[in-house]
């Protein structure tokens, strides 16, 4: 699997001490306010989600990183890639996301890995274009895709959920200007 370092953090394959960490961040209300129907996980729950984030990399390619901080080792989220299933309006389509604890927030962690992250889709992998789907609302989120270039592409309506869902999008050609 592919390793990405980047100034401060290490885009990297999942290891097993990773479950906790990721579990910890998944049971955080603060975290999974803007997932899906905003329920925490636990640790049964966060082992599959990752057992299913390493088929991915099996299947398609690509997948979802865990990120690391180079000084310290230590496990501050994900990043990565996945195919948007839940959204078949806007199939056929990949859709960077990120999720990092709460304690790594506002330090530019996630525009950090996500930059490197669109960059292996669109040069490594040979992605025509990757897309973002955040929630109405999750400024934070809205922000780091505006970081990367991201325009605003439409508008809709989580098909399980019910809650409104923003769209943004760059292409090659784009990301390259």
């Amino acid at each position: 699997m592919t390793e990405i370092r980047t100034p401060r953090l290490l885009l990297r394959g999942w290891h097993d001490d990773d479950l906790a960490p990721m579990a910890d961040i998944n049971a955080d209300p603060r975290v999974m306010r803007w997932v899906d129907d905003g329920s925490v996980r636990d640790l049964d729950e966060t082992a599959e989600a990752v057992e299913r984030w390493e088929e991915e990399w099996d299947e398609e390619g690509f997948g979802l990183f865990a990120v690391e901080l180079l000084a310290s080792g230590e496990l501050i989220g994900f990043t990565g890639l996945s195919v948007p299933w839940f959204l078949p309006e806007v199939m056929p389509a990949v859709a960077i996301s990120w999720r990092l604890g709460p304690q790594f927030w506002g330090q530019g962690y996630a525009s950090e890995a996500a930059h490197a992250t669109l960059e292996f889709a669109l040069q490594d992998r040979g992605l025509d274009r990757v897309i973002s789907i955040n929630r109405v609302g999750d400024g934070a989120s809205e922000n780091v895709s505006r970081k990367l270039g991201m325009v605003a592409e439409r508008e809709t309506v989580h098909p399980a959920y019910g809650f409104p869902l923003r769209v943004h999008a760059i292409d090659l050609t784009e990301f390259a200007a």
